[in-house]
C-alpha cells in the first residue's frame, strides 16, 4: 500500500513533466521541428533518491546528475529500476572510475586526458559508453568544457578510443539576460557539429546530438537545433543543496 503523500508526489511530477514537455513540445513546433527530435533530459542532482522512486513511477526513466558521486550512489540505489543515468558535470580524471561503471551517457567529454582515462576505465569493466564533447561557446572563465579551437584534438583522441562512441556536443550558455549572446552560444554550438560532420573523424552518423538549453533558455536553444535540453528545476522544484 502507498500513502497519500507518495500518490501526490507522483501526481505532481507528472504534472510537472508534461508541462515541461508541452513547453519543449511548442518551442519545437513555433521552429518548425519536429517534437519528437527533442530529448527532455530531467537533471536531479541534490534531488533525494525517494523523490526520484516517484518520479520513475511518474514515467521518467533516465537521470542526469553532476557529480559523479551522485550518479555513483543513486546508481547503487536504485539498481532495482531500469534508469538510465547520465553524468553532465565537470569530471576530473580520477574519478573517471564512477562515470564508466556507472553512467550510460556522459555529456562532459572535455579533453584528451579524460577521453584516456574513460578508456582505461571502461576497457577494466568491458563497458562502452556514449559521450558528447562540451564546448565552452561563451569563453566564461567560469565555465568548463573544451575551448572551440580544441575541440578537433579531442575528437581525435576520442576517435582512437574504441569504447568512446562520440554522439555530438554540449554547451552551456553565457550566464546573461542577453538574448543574442545566449543564441550565438547555441549556433556556435550547431556549427561546431556541423564542422565535425564534415570532417569525419568521428562517424557522421553518429553524430547527430546537440545537448544544450536549461529551464531558462532551452526555447532559444531549439530554435538553434538542440536534441536535448536539460531541466531540473522547473520539473523538480528549487533545488535543495545540503549544508556545507
Amino acid at each position: 500500500m502507498h500513502n497519500d503523500g507518495e500518490h501526490d508526489d507522483v501526481k505532481d511530477l507528472r504534472d510537472a513533466v508534461a508541462a515541461v514537455r508541452a513547453r519543449v513540445d511548442a518551442a519545437a513546433l513555433a521552429a518548425g521541428r519536429d517534437p519528437a527530435e527533442v530529448r527532455l533530459l530531467p537533471v536531479s542532482k541534490t534531488v533525494p533518491v525517494e523523490r526520484l522512486r516517484s518520479a520513475v513511477t511518474a514515467g521518467m526513466h533516465e537521470f542526469a546528475e553532476n557529480k559523479p558521486q551522485e550518479v555513483q550512489r543513486k546508481a547503487v540505489e536504485m539498481a532495482d529500476l531500469p534508469v538510465r543515468w547520465i553524468a553532465i558535470g565537470h569530471l576530473q580524471t580520477n574519478k573517471a572510475r564512477m562515470v564508466a561503471e556507472h553512467a550510460h551517457e556522459f555529456q562532459a567529454l572535455d579533453s584528451v586526458r579524460l577521453a584516456e582515462a574513460l578508456q582505461r576505465r571502461l576497457e577494466m569493466v568491458d563497458r562502452s559508453l556514449d559521450v558528447l564533447v562540451q564546448v565552452n561557446t561563451s569563453g566564461e572563465e567560469s565555465k568548463t568544457g573544451a575551448r572551440p579551437d580544441e575541440v578537433a584534438t579531442v575528437l581525435e583522441t576520442a576517435a582512437r578510443c574504441d569504447r568512446l562512441r562520440v554522439r555530438g556536443f554540449m554547451t552551456v550558455a553565457a550566464n546573461t539576460t542577453d538574448t543574442g549572446e545566449v543564441r550565438r552560444c547555441f549556433s556556435d554550438l550547431r556549427g561546431i557539429l556541423a564542422r565535425a560532420r564534415e570532417d569525419a573523424v568521428v562517424d557522421p552518423e553518429l553524430l547527430t546530438e546537440l545537448s544544450m538549453g536549461m529551464s531558462g533558455d532551452f526555447r532559444t536553444a531549439i530554435e538553434e537545433g538542440a536534441t536535448c535540453v536539460r531541466v531540473g528545476t522547473a520539473i523538480f522544484g528549487a533545488r535543495d543543496y545540503p549544508e556545507k
